[in-house]
């Protein structure tokens, strides 16, 4: 049975299943939300650009978790005859669902695209992407929303699906599916980690394309007039030597920048952490510089044992740290670091060596744990975030906590468990690590809008 470790590392193996398409005229749609950080990360592998395609489940009135069909914009509608004849649903209740869905997409369709224009599908391919299939009724409608826009060809591409539903649409011209395994129960069984996407991080990926596809292009195929934000902004991949390695990274900077945070993760795709995004995105709208890191490379992701390295994970946080010194454009800003997991005892060790130049530290549903007696000699004020149905690590927290002498806050979230992926909770974590870094990273006279 083929199981996805979270939705990008499923996007990362359909995009390159897809690599043909590269180069070709194509808009790649995701179905929001769970759909989105797939599609983000096979716009990437294509380097095409990222749009939403919005349809809404039509449910049953007395068992809205079983789609009797679906709608999409510009009016398509799909509807599954044999539930509504097996479930005798009238006119009226089918109506008065498809009413409520209809209001609900129009709302949605409105602050995905958050002002942006829809791309044009005129004569393009449209590549379709879900994070998985179970019924097929959204996947049906959105093809005919993406035929009715005017695509020349439409492709439906998802990491998993049940082989009978995938035989069964005749709505795309082709269908590409990663995995079709013989007992299929539901989309998220085949995830490690199928934490849900909040709308707001469906806004920040769909930002996030557009600034990738155009930091892409040739100056010559770049609009020509930018907006005042996007001209005072950098945000760019880079790369970051590290003892024969080099470090893959997204550095995203207001210009000037004052204060920057980098971000330590265990694994080897912290960059692509939709969390992690997430939290950067609040970062970036109180005016700090953010530095997405991977600490290991994809191969050495693979050994288990290198995501619990904290010495290594340390020691390429502050090459990282030494890096940005060495910029024109950074030299000067305020350092924080930002960990998650086995990153956040990475963090407290980069930030406890004697000649370390952080100004502050989050820790996120972190291990500071494991920078063991290293804690003592952090000097950088620290805050740790955890949730309140993490009990183990909330406890680790407390301990490591107690053996803190550098000013520190234990900060709990209620109602969240470790991946923060109960509704509002990751939300409430960015709004602590924001205000924290603001204080600490952003003199008072810098802050965005302030005047001297």
């Amino acid at each position: 049975m083929t199981i996805f470790e979270d939705r990008v590392d499923a996007g990362r193996q359909l995009g390159r299943r897809l690599a043909e398409f590269r180069g070709q005229d194509i808009v790649v749609l995701g179905l929001p939300r769970g759909g989105v950080p797939v599609a983000f990360e096979v716009a990437a592998a294509l380097d095409a650009p990222l749009d939403v395609i919005v349809v809404r489940k039509l449910g049953l009135p007395y068992q809205p978790e079983l789609a009797m069909g679906a709608i999409g914009e510009g009016g398509a509608r799909v509807l599954e005859e044999h539930v509504l004849a097996h479930a005798r649903v009238s006119d009226a209740e089918l109506q008065a669902v498809e009413d409520h869905e209809r209001a609900v997409l129009e709302s949605r369709v409105a602050r995905f695209r958050n002002g942006r224009t829809r791309q044009d599908l005129t004569g393009r391919i449209a590549i379709i992407v879900d994070d998985g299939i179970a019924t097929g009724s959204t996947a049906r409608v959105a093809c005919r929303t993406a035929r009715k826009l005017g695509a020349a060809r439409v492709i439906l591409a998802v990491p998993v699906a049940p082989a009978d539903t995938l035989r069964s649409l005749a709505e795309p011209d082709e269908v590409v599916c990663l995995a079709t395994p013989h007992q299929f129960s539901a989309v998220g069984y085949h995830y490690r980690d199928f934490s849900p996407t909040e709308d707001e991080e469906v806004v920040q990926l769909l930002d996030a394309a557009t600034k990738r596809l155009q930091n892409s292009q040739p100056e010559s195929r770049k609009p020509a007039a930018a907006s005042v934000q996007d001209a005072t902004v950098f945000d760019a991949e880079v790369e970051i030597p590290s003892r024969g390695v080099r470090l893959q990274g997204q550095l995203h900077l207001p210009v000037p920048a004052r204060g920057v945070v980098l971000f330590a993760h265990g694994s080897g795709s912290s960059r692509h952490s939709p969390r992690n995004r997430y939290v950067a995105g609040v970062l970036q709208q109180a005016g700090l510089g953010t530095l997405l890191l991977d600490l290991l490379t994809p191969a050495e992701e693979q050994n288990r044992a290198n995501v619990f390295d904290i010495e290594l994970l340390a020691r390429r946080l502050s090459a990282a740290t030494d890096w940005l010194a060495t910029r024109q454009d950074t030299a000067a800003c305020t350092a924080g670091y930002f960990g998650a997991s086995t990153g956040a005892g990475a963090a407290l060790w980069a930030a406890s060596e004697p000649t370390a130049r952080i100004d502050a530290v989050v820790s996120r549903g972190g291990r500071p744990d494991l920078a063991g007696p290293r804690l003592s000699a952090v000097r950088a004020p620290t805050l740790l975030i955890v949730g309140s149905y993490d009990h183990e690590v909330l406890e680790l927290n407390r301990k490591a906590k107690s053996m803190m002498r550098c000013p520190n806050q234990l900060a709990v979230v209620q109602g969240a468990t470790h991946l923060f992926e109960e509704p509002g909770t990751l939300a409430a974590a960015a709004i602590l690590a924001r205000d924290w870094f603001v204080d600490y990273l952003l003199p008072a006279n810098t802050t965005p809008g302030a005047t001297a």
